[in-house]
């Protein structure tokens, strides 16, 4: 399964997601620079963190008019799998693939630290390898990491069971104490009414390996393959 990691100036994540996809998952990988528009050789792309464009006027607000994002918008509608993290996420939101906003964070400050992130949603290709409700430990890094979608939005986003991922606590209890950045009703990552699209804050790019304190990263990636090709085990 080809994989493609998007670069856009101030990305500083690119180099984690494509290690994990080409070492650990030993899977094709490429970078691809966000003026390129040929998307004909993937299956999955991966808009990684970082600051892209700096973060000027609002996250993702620039990265968003990149050239490339003309061509995912059209990947995405064929059906092809997209993955935003952090940065990415925010890029998916402004681009309108994703519904929804992100604010800063409750507290005002910038948060890196692992969290607990409960599964909502196991039935899209990025969690089929997970269990209903089954937690993840992974973590966090970001200065604007607080969901928002009006009241309609988010009645819409239940409907359709696009919350995929809550924080929550070790235990599994999603509530304010385990809200690490205000986010509403501690949604930490959704998908789109399709299932090919998901946006997520936490990086699971940085816990795929047991050094670096957990694998529960793993699981999103490996759904990912599973669900290209559901007779491999992984």
């Amino acid at each position: 399964m080809r994989f493609a990691v998007v670069v856009f100036p101030g990305s500083n994540c690119d180099q984690d997601c494509y290690c994990v996809i080409k070492d650990v998952l030993k899977q094709p990988v490429e970078y691809i620079w966000h003026k390129q528009t040929n998307l004909d050789n993937f299956k999955c792309i991966i808009l990684p963190g970082g600051f892209s464009y700096g973060d000027y006027l609002r996250t993702g607000a620039i990265a968003r008019f990149s050239p490339i994002m003309s061509a995912i918008v059209e990947f995405a509608q064929k059906g092809g799998l997209v993955i935003g993290i952090c940065n990415g996420f925010q890029i998916l939101l402004e681009t309108g693939l994703l519904p929804g906003a992100i604010l800063r964070n409750k507290n005002l400050h910038f948060i890196c630290k692992y969290v607990h992130i409960k599964t909502e949603n196991n039935n899209t290709p990025f969690t089929n390898l997970c269990e209903q409700n089954q937690i993840l430990e992974i973590p966090i890094a970001h200065n604007e990491g607080n969901y928002y979608i009006d009241e309609k939005g988010l009645a819409d986003l239940k409907k359709n069971n696009q919350i995929a991922f809550r924080y929550c606590d070790k235990q599994g209890n999603a509530d304010e104490q385990s809200n690490p950045n205000g986010a509403l009703e501690n949604i930490a990552g959704i998908v789109n009414k399709k299932g090919n699209v998901l946006g997520m804050m936490p990086h699971p790019e940085r816990a795929a390996e047991k050094v670096l304190g957990s694998e529960d990263g793993l699981f999103i990636f490996r759904s990912i393959l599973q669900r290209d090709n559901p007779k491999n085990e992984h």
